[in-house]
């Protein structure tokens, strides 16, 4: 099966890409020649892809801006160009399917090969239906979609296919080597454990947070493994000088094996992007959740709030975080085993652990 995905910008729009294509390889279903990616050039996919070995090829396109009309004009004509380069790129490949996961990138893609007749289908990963993928469900042949509320923001109700995010099944794949503890920090592995990180780069909110609490968190009966995001590891470094925060908390840059260290956690605190929501609850974590209010329609709050109603977290917004907020959450899922016990049932009821076999199974329907 030659396929063509296409997403771009964010994590979001990538990860469950890249998680699809290795489960096609893994199952033997598409070659690495029969599998192309197109994105931007400035996106992060821009690094993801090509480190992972898979073909990728760029189109030139931007966002619409919603605060000056006029600056739109040019933004119409670089989408025109988009869809003519997108058509060339169709018609050398010759995809059996396309799909894509969002983005204005994906937009071009995604629209052109539908025009053309090719079989198309698109994945929503988060609660808020993106902007291109709101425009593209009036021209794909399936909707793929991990939460709920995503399914009642599109009006082909026909096209939709509840499929979790694939991110979820490869995390479970790649969970086998459990990180251990006490070699790796010196920690009790019988002592609860929270992880608190803000994504690879970090999170300023979070980081900050966490220094007003170091005193109120070194005496407690349980572990902290803080990843403060290599943006602002020095930074936070300078700050712990002279301060004694005990031996119950180990501060790092970033988590380098998620899937790894996920498992050994009793808890974990971040941001509510829709990958890291697939990776906890894909193995049954329970969450402390501190939307980024800094995303497109506020889709973090969004992701959150579903998980919260669901029993699986709790949720801070950044305008209430502070040191009593955040460690009354901690404290009271870490010091309450009945109750982080019944967070992660409903944790794991979200998860879908062959999602992206689900996929799959939509590309291979529609591609026949």
């Amino acid at each position: 099966m030659r396929v063509i995905f296409t997403g771009g910008g964010t994590g979001g729009h990538i990860y469950p890409i890249m998680a699809i294509i290795e489960q096609l390889k893994e199952r033997q279903l598409a070659t690495n020649d029969e599998i192309l990616f197109v994105g931007t050039k400035r996106g992060l996919e821009s690094k993801i892809v090509p480190a992972a070995g898979v073909n990728f090829k760029t189109i030139e396109i931007q966002g619409f801006n919603r605060k000056h009309l006029l600056k739109n004009f040019s933004t119409i004509n670089m989408f025109l160009k988009a869809t003519k380069r997108a058509k060339k790129i169709l018609q050398e490949f010759k995809p059996d399917v396309v799909l894509g996961t969002g983005g204005y990138v994906s937009g071009a893609i995604v629209y052109e090969a539908a025009k053309m007749g090719i079989p198309t289908m698109i994945h929503e990963s988060n609660s808020v239906v993106g902007v291109a993928n709101k425009f593209l469900g009036h021209y794909v042949d399936k909707i793929c979609y991990s939460f709920d509320d995503a399914a009642t923001q599109f009006s082909e109700k026909k096209k939709l296919v509840k499929t979790g995010n694939p991110r979820s099944q490869q995390v479970l794949g790649l969970n086998e080597q459990h990180v251990n503890l006490e070699a790796e920090w010196n920690f009790n592995p019988k002592i609860p454990t929270v992880l608190v990180f803000g994504g690879s780069r970090g999170a300023l909110a979070i980081n900050r947070v966490m220094l007003q609490s170091l005193l109120k968190l070194k005496d407690k009966p349980y572990q902290i493994v803080w990843a403060t995001g290599t943006l602002y590891f020095d930074k936070v470094q300078e700050k712990l000088q002279g301060i004694d925060y005990g031996n119950n908390i180990k501060v790092l840059p970033y988590i380098k094996d998620m899937p790894a260290v996920l498992p050994e956690m009793t808890c974990v605190i971040s941001r509510s992007g829709a990958t890291s929501i697939a990776e906890f609850t894909a193995l049954g974590v329970p969450a402390i959740l501190i939307p980024s209010p800094n995303v497109t329609h506020n889709h973090q709050m969004k992701n959150a709030t579903d998980l919260e109603k669901a029993g699986a977290a709790l949720v801070i917004a950044e305008d209430d975080l502070n040191t009593n907020s955040f460690v009354s959450s901690i404290d009271h899922i870490l010091l309450d085993t009945k109750y982080a016990n019944e967070m992660s049932k409903s944790s794991k009821k979200l998860g879908v652990p062959d999602a992206s076999d689900q996929v799959i199974k939509v590309m291979q329907s529609i591609a026949q």
